[in-house]
């Protein structure tokens, strides 16, 4: 049974930093694409981050410069680390694997249940 489980998240001050990690089982992270989607209540997801290796990473513009994607394939994890936080990153963020790495949602097979990430002002 494939699970991807994420931890990390938590209550942060605008500025701070935080690194949420999706630890995968029942399947092996290095022969698929990784993301990292977040959501909003009465949003939809929206795309973050996304890798199938470290040159080919890609993020969304809200992020550029601030989170950095990666993974460590000898613990199966992929990680996120998010600096210099802002309010409006605050939501649930999901990690996923799929086939390909995309800022799409559609390519991701598995699912996270999501970390809660809230950053106050």
């Amino acid at each position: 049974q494939v699970q991807l489980v994420e931890s990390g998240g938590g209550l942060v001050q605008a500025g701070g930093s935080l690194r949420l990690s999706c630890a995968a089982s029942g399947l092996i992270l290095t022969y698929y694409g990784v993301g990292w989607f977040r959501q909003t209540p009465g949003k939809a997801r929206e795309f973050v981050a996304s890798m199938r290796s470290a040159s080919n990473a890609i993020y969304a513009d809200s992020v550029k410069g601030r989170f950095t994607i990666s993974r460590d394939n000898a613990k199966n994890t992929v990680y996120l680390q998010m600096n210099s936080l802002k309010p409006e990153d605050t939501a649930r963020y999901y990690c996923a694997a799929g086939g390909m790495a995309s800022d799409n949602a559609n390519p991701y097979n598995y699912w996270g249940q999501g970390t809660q990430v809230t950053v106050s002002s």
